[in-house]
Parts: structure tokens; C-alpha cells; sequence
């Protein structure tokens, strides 16, 4: 990677946070608005991000555009591109926040409901960074990719959700390398359990014996990390994360999905 990167500047930026109508979306909504960022915030429920939007310009004066879309439908990034020319929003960094995960044994899982996960933590996620991956290289802002610390083992009763993680880690990875003639700032975000919906939709049961973080702390986190020199490929906010992710690395594999399958209690 470049020596040295020129220095982040967020006011300079217009953000566009996927899934931001909630959780760590919203979060990097309200964080960056502070620090002056314009956002296009997307996720499919309009009137949340509408009431978010409403609060950012009257706390801090920035240009917030709202658009409701579901990123997991065939073609809804393309879809999404044309409505931001449409409306002369242009991006110069990008959050791909959008994602869900699901629980339980993988031959008991419902095949739509993995589909639609698949798509939405991949697919969606490949096809939006393809599609404005061009501008981001010719600018001076960033992308993150998030990830989470399932992506770095097996995890068991899990199983969907982590591999699709391991995807975006190991995706985004690979795009800090290419993007190192570039001043453009790449990270995978890898947050462990997070105080967010997510639970409400992957069931509550999953890692419920594992600490959790607060979305404001995790976004800060990474906002300070994207304000380095040198940031990412990855980040993993929390030591207790960090120390998780070293031993999945050291511990021998059966060892390894052993602990995996008695944190996230797999069925």
C-alpha cells in the first residue's frame, strides 16, 4: 500500500451507508453526519430512514437522501445507481452495511430464506461495490465492507451467515491490495455480537452467553481506524474480539469448531 495516505477529510465526503435504518447502518449514519459527511442512506423501510434523515439535517445541517430499495432483488444495484443520477447524488464513499443472518442446523433452514441471504450479504454487497468501485479509486474516501468476527472460523448452527462473512472479509482483503496505488481508504469491518436488531431477526439464542458491543462504539472504532495513515485491511473492534479471531487462527480446527459450537449453542 501507498506510504502514506492524504488525509481523510469526512465533510468533504457523501457517504452511501446501505442498510441504515437501523443498527450499525444508523450509527455510521449519525457518526458521520456529525463529523459533516452527506449521506444517501438506503434500506426498505422508507419512514425509518426518513425520520433519520430528519434528524440529521436539523442537527447538523448536512444533505441527506433517503431511497428505499431491497438490495437482495436481482438488479437492485444498477437500479440503485440510476436513481442516485437520477437525483445528482454522487458517491465518493461507500458503507456495505446490508446483511441478516440465520440460525439453527443448515438441514433444517428454509431454502428461500438462505437464498435471500446469500444474496443479500454476497451478491448485493459484490454488485454494489462493483458499481461504484470505479469513482471511489479516483477520490480520496473510503469503503467498508462489513464483515464480522464469524467470518474468520466455522461456525457451527451458523453455518450461512459466517460463510457469507469469511466471503466479505477475504473479498474486501483482496480490494485493499488492488486499491493500493489509490488514495482510497478499504476495510473490512469485523464486529463480534453487537446491541443491534440483528438478534431479533438470527434468533437470540445465537451467542447469547457472548458479550456485546454498542453500535456507537464499534462505529467509532472504525471511523478512527479509516482516519489513519495506513488503515485496515481489516479491523475487528474490541479486544475481546481481537483475541478470538488470533486463536482462530492457532487452534487446531477440531478444537476450534468444538468452542464454536458451544458459544453459539448449535442445534
Amino acid at each position: 500500500m501507498t506510504s502514506r495516505l492524504p488525509s481523510l477529510r469526512f465533510g468533504d465526503q457523501t457517504v452511501l451507508v446501505t442498510g441504515a435504518s437501523s443498527g450499525l447502518g444508523a450509527e455510521f449514519a449519525r457518526q458521520l453526519a456529525a463529523r459533516g459527511s452527506d449521506l444517501a442512506l438506503v434500506a426498505r423501510r422508507l419512514e425509518r430512514l426518513d425520520a433519520l434523515a430528519g434528524e440529521l439535517r436539523d442537527r447538523y445541517g448536512v444533505t441527506v437522501t433517503t431511497i428505499a430499495a431491497d438490495l437482495g432483488q436481482p438488479g437492485a444495484a444498477a437500479a440503485l445507481v440510476a436513481e442516485l443520477e437520477r437525483r445528482e447524488v454522487r458517491v465518493t464513499s461507500l458503507i456495505n452495511n446490508a446483511g441478516f443472518g440465520s440460525s439453527g442446523a443448515f438441514h433444517e433452514e428454509d431454502p428461500d430464506r438462505v437464498r435471500a441471504e446469500i444474496a443479500l450479504n454476497v451478491a448485493a454487497l459484490v454488485d454494489l461495490t462493483q458499481a461504484f468501485i470505479g469513482q471511489l479509486r479516483a477520490g480520496q474516501g473510503f469503503l467498508v465492507n462489513v464483515a464480522s468476527v464469524a467470518g474468520y472460523q466455522p461456525t457451527p448452527g451458523f453455518a450461512i451467515y459466517g460463510a457469507t462473512k469469511a466471503f466479505v472479509r477475504s473479498f474486501t482483503e483482496a480490494l485493499w491490495a488492488e486499491s493500493a496505488d489509490t488514495a482510497l481508504r478499504v476495510v473490512a469491518l469485523a464486529p463480534g455480537p453487537t446491541s443491534t436488531e440483528f438478534f431479533d431477526v438470527a434468533g437470540e439464542d445465537i451467542g447469547s452467553g457472548l458479550p456485546r458491543m454498542s453500535a456507537r462504539r464499534v462505529v467509532a472504532i472504525t471511523l478512527r481506524e479509516l482516519k489513519k495513515p495506513k488503515p485496515g485491511p481489516s479491523v475487528v473492534p474490541g479486544r475481546a474480539n481481537t483475541l478470538l479471531t488470533v486463536a482462530s487462527k492457532l487452534a487446531p480446527r477440531k478444537l476450534l469448531l468444538k468452542g464454536m459450537s458451544r458459544a453459539v449453542r448449535a442445534r
